[in-house]
């Protein structure tokens, strides 16, 4: 029997003016932009969570420390391979990853395409291993109020 095992991650930033808005590893033309110590990718950090989990490793924070300057402005990219090295070192390998980000703005869906190629290029996976999926919050608490984005992310990991 092959050994498998679930994951889920979830990640908030602040939504300010004068940052620039990255989301899947893509910028995103926007007013405003995630507020964070690296580039705040909510997704990708939602994700990390997500596979870090899955292989019982704690999480995102313990691993790429907001403390640590060596990760202030990082590219949330960067963690994402060093994390999916991780795994790769303890054979477990993605079987797909499942993504809901909850924005009201900007409007993602032409978005996910890039996002899709850019995370399956950096996890050295095909692009239907990866599912994102956009939706709002109805105006309703901070997401509705342009406050934030929040991104939830469930992972299937298994021995390669």
């Amino acid at each position: 029997m092959q050994m498998i095992r679930v994951g889920m991650g979830f990640d908030v930033h602040c939504l300010v003016k004068g940052r620039a808005l990255w989301l899947g590893g893509i910028q995103i033309q926007h007013e405003k932009g995630l507020l964070g110590h690296s580039d705040a990718d909510a997704l990708i950090h939602a994700l990390c969570d997500a596979l870090l989990g899955a292989a019982g490793q704690q999480d995102i924070g313990f691993h790429f420390p907001d403390t640590d300057e060596v990760y202030k402005d990082v590219d949330s990219k960067i963690l994402l391979k060093k994390t999916m090295e991780l795994l790769r070192s303890q054979s477990y390998e993605l079987g797909n990853a499942d993504i809901i980000v909850c924005a009201e703005a900007p409007r993602l869906n032409p978005h996910i395409p890039s996002m899709k190629t850019c995370l399956s290029e950096t996890m050295k996976v095909t692009t239907d291993a990866i599912s994102i999926k956009a939706t709002t919050s109805e105006k309703m608490g901070y997401v509705g109020r342009e406050e934030g984005i929040a991104v939830y992310a469930t992972v299937l990991i298994y021995k390669a």
